[in-house]
Order: structure tokens, then C-alpha cells, then sequence
């Protein structure tokens, strides 16, 4: 199973949750069964079907860029939302 990390801004669905093991090939199979686990967290991921603008998933340290990218059982997936601020 990869390691999704999830992003603070989100963690409000998942009960403080900052890493989860998630069964998954693809990002969106990762994406659907993180759903059935933390109920609401895909809208918070996906637009339209496919990534929201604003955020870029990574899957070992590599940019996904769609939704097919392939995941390993040893992955690690990080979801990074945009960064506000700056001087």
C-alpha cells in the first residue's frame, strides 16, 4: 500500500490523520478509496474530474500529471496545496 500524506489543510477530515496507508495502483484509485476512508476529501483534491489547478500531487518526490500516473505498493504520495504569502 503507498503512503498518502495529508496535507494539513485537510486534516480536518481525516481526525488529525497526517499519513495513511491507502490501497491504490493509480492516483485515482489512491483518490477513491481515501473517499470511502475520509468522506468529503475528494472535492478537496479534484475538480472537474481531474487535480484542482492549485495543487500538485506527488508521487516519490516526482510530479503526477494526470490522474492514470501508476503508484507502487512502497510510494509515497504527497497532495501540496498552494503556498500563500511571501513579502
Amino acid at each position: 500500500m503507498a503512503l498518502v500524506f495529508i496535507p494539513t489543510m485537510l486534516q480536518h477530515l481525516t481526525a488529525g490523520t497526517v499519513q495513511v496507508q491507502i490501497e491504490g495502483r493509480t492516483v485515482r484509485d489512491l483518490i477513491r478509496n481515501l473517499e470511502e476512508r475520509f468522506p468529503g476529501i475528494r472535492e478537496h483534491l479534484l475538480q472537474d474530474g481531474d487535480f484542482r489547478p492549485d495543487l500538485v500531487v506527488a508521487i516519490d518526490g516526482e510530479q503526477a500529471l494526470d490522474l492514470s500516473e501508476r503508484v507502487n505498493d512502497n510510494s509515497e504520495v504527497h497532495f501540496i496545496p498552494p503556498i500563500a504569502g511571501g513579502i
